[in-house]
């Protein structure tokens, strides 16, 4: 066995306390989310396609950050329950377009306030130049990084 001459200590790694901050920010926006029995996934395509404008799945997945299949996949649920629609593009069976429902945009208003409220517990920690300092440290450690698309 190798002597280190010091042991690594992961509670006080920066990535560590990273992922600690994200799973927590995550865990309650989901927990907020969970009540209007709407899945995280789901929220970020209603924002895809009814705040960004965005219509093609391609385009929803590289927004969201997830695969196109999940995408796919996703948006069979969001239309069985009534909170997108879809029709053929272009006259084209091949290429789908997306579009919120009243449905869709209803929960939208509802999750909104949830949404903004999660965000604001961690950046009412900070000063507005802490904020500004942190989202530009962490576009500096993700410079260069290859981002795949991630599960959501």
């Amino acid at each position: 066995m190798t002597t280190m001459s010091s042991p690594y200590r992961l509670h006080d790694s920066l990535g560590y306390q990273l992922s600690l901050a994200a799973r927590i920010q995550q865990r309650r926006l989901e927990d907020g989310l969970r009540k209007l029995g709407l899945p995280r996934t789901f929220w970020a395509i209603l924002l895809a396609v009814g705040n960004e404008e965005l219509r093609q799945p391609s385009e929803i997945a590289n927004y969201v950050g997830i695969d196109r299949t999940a995408v796919s996949r996703a948006l069979r649920n969001m239309e069985v329950a009534g909170l997108i629609a879809r029709q053929d593009g272009n006259g084209d069976g091949r290429t789908r377009t997306v579009a919120v429902t009243e449905t869709g945009y209803e929960l939208l208003a509802q999750a909104t306030p949830i949404a903004r409220s999660n965000a604001a517990v961690m950046a009412e920690r900070l000063s507005p130049e802490e904020r500004q300092d942190l989202k530009d440290l962490l576009k500096k450690l993700m410079t260069g990084e290859d981002l795949p698309p991630t599960h959501l």
